[in-house]
């Protein structure tokens, strides 16, 4: 057994033989991705190449890429810290974007995908260009964008959490170091690189979880490890929940999000076909939920044997490095930043083809080259993955940074994007009255006086809700001759 005797006391460092084992493979990793996504460069020299890598992806990559995209800092880190917490009901934050991605999958996905190829789409601020004009895109990608650099920073975060564990590294190095590495092989390969590169990452991330699981299941005492008599009493309820944000609550904020986000909809538009969509994300989505068991699993093996962990950010690190046989601990912090660096490179797509194509070519320059259009994307690239690192320094936790932009994307996106599938009528008025008032709503309840009087309320839901009824209510109320 490797697990220690519990102890209250703060994570060590790992010793210097474990030390060094762990970072010649984390050294080893990153220059491989680095070297395989600057090789795939020189297939980019168009903006669809980089953008949607041409539309060429089967259904293989568009697995490899979109379970390397879902599968980041909150799904590990950050389910882990919940799972040490909460108990089993944190299989709901990997659960519900596996549930939500069903959706996505089976609905909305292959329709989007059908537009994009028809009418040539880039972004989702395409589509919503498309459906509602060029108000409703401007601003639904501003205000995704800012999300989006909270969610680039809860990724930094994760990474610089697992070389602070390991090494003692501050918070701000570590942040830039996996800035760096996810900037330079995004930013040569785009799309089409950041789909090979995630096919690597992906098995990384597969093989480090498959062996540490069971190993340090075993190492805990095996499934008896779920009656530790350390254990609050809810930790095997599955249907727990503390309020917003914890237990099932959470499928209220991360299903939606995983049915519109920007960023699976533009690895969505890289596919071949439409059944290449389906069947990929589809997929995708039976491998989340499986995978929603493992941060439970590692949460609470991690509460039952050392206990008084404070940092909820270092809970996955510390069970790697001191619950595993040292080769094993390092192949697993491995897959564990493998998660971290390929999530931020699907961001950082998410917020260079936004700014590019939504706000630069569509308001700036319309007029722009592909050769511009491909510079500015890979200097938007740049100045997101900076900017990310300073949030990543600024915010305290995984939870919270990915927390503001699922609540800020869900009640921006997703009374647009699905009315605009579904609702023929509804126009910018409609479009713009639900984003404005979700939104307002969102941060009245998480951030006034309404959080006090009724704290279970949960913010995105009431975001969602209101959105929902502002966008009927404007269609309800306009006449058939009044422009859209």
């Amino acid at each position: 057994m490797y697990l220690p005797r519990a102890s209250s006391a703060p994570c060590r460092r790992a010793s210097s033989s474990r030390l060094h084992l762990y970072l010649a493979l984390l050294i080893v990793y990153s220059i491989g991705v680095i070297g395989l996504g600057i090789w795939t460069a020189r297939f980019v020299r168009s903006s669809s190449a980089f953008f949607v890598a041409g539309r060429s992806l089967g259904p293989g990559l568009i697995l490899s890429s979109m379970l390397a995209a879902n599968i980041g800092a909150g799904s590990t880190l950050g389910a882990t810290g919940l799972a040490y917490r909460d108990g089993v009901s944190a299989w709901w934050w990997v659960g519900s974007a596996g549930l939500g991605s069903l959706i996505f999958g089976a609905v909305v996905a292959p329709r989007l995908w059908t537009l994009a190829k028809a009418h040539d789409f880039y972004t989702t601020g395409d589509y919503l260009e498309f459906r509602y004009g060029p108000a409703v895109r401007g601003v639904a990608t501003a205000l995704v964008g800012v999300g989006s650099l909270a969610l680039l920073a809860g990724q930094l975060i994760a990474g610089a959490a697992i070389l602070n564990v390991i090494t003692g590294m501050p918070r701000w190095l570590g942040a830039a170091t996996g800035g760096a590495i996810m900037t330079i092989y995004f930013t040569a390969g785009g799309l089409l690189g950041t789909a090979w590169v995630n096919t690597l990452q992906l098995l990384v991330m597969l093989g480090g979880f498959l062996i540490a699981v069971p190993v340090a299941l075993r190492g805990g005492g095996g499934l008896h490890v779920f009656s530790a008599p350390n254990l609050p009493p809810w930790f095997s309820d599955f249907a727990y929940s503390a309020g917003p944000g914890s237990g099932w609550t959470l499928l209220l904020l991360l299903g939606p999000a995983f049915i519109i986000s920007p960023g699976l909809i533009q690895k969505a538009y890289g596919g071949k076909s439409a059944v290449a969509v389906r069947t990929g994300v589809l997929l995708n989505a039976v491998a989340l939920l499986g995978f929603a068991f493992v941060p439970v699993l590692m949460g609470v093996i991690a509460r039952a044997t050392i206990p008084g962990l404070t940092d909820a950010n270092a809970v996955l690190p510390t069970i790697l490095t001191r619950g595993l046989p040292p080769w094993l601990g390092a192949l697993a912090l491995s897959a564990v930043f493998s998660t971290e660096v390929d999530t931020s490179d699907a961001i950082l797509f998410m917020i260079s083809t936004s700014a590019s194509q939504d706000l630069y070519r569509r308001f700036i320059n319309p007029a722009a080259s592909d050769r511009q259009l491909l510079r500015i994307g890979r200097t938007t690239a740049v100045i997101g993955g900076t900017i990310g690192v300073v949030l990543a320094i600024w915010l305290d936790t995984v939870i919270g940074a990915v927390t503001v932009f699922y609540s800020l994307l869900v009640v921006t996106m997703l009374v647009p994007v699905m009315g605009g599938l579904y609702v023929r009528r509804a126009g910018t008025r409609e479009a713009l009255a639900a984003i404005a008032t979700g939104v307002i709503v969102l941060f009245l309840v998480r951030f006034g006086s309404l959080a006090d009087t009724f704290p279970w309320l949960d913010p995105a839901l009431a975001g969602i809700v209101s959105a929902a009824l502002a966008y009927c209510l404007v269609l309800a109320f306009r006449r058939e001759s009044d422009p859209v």
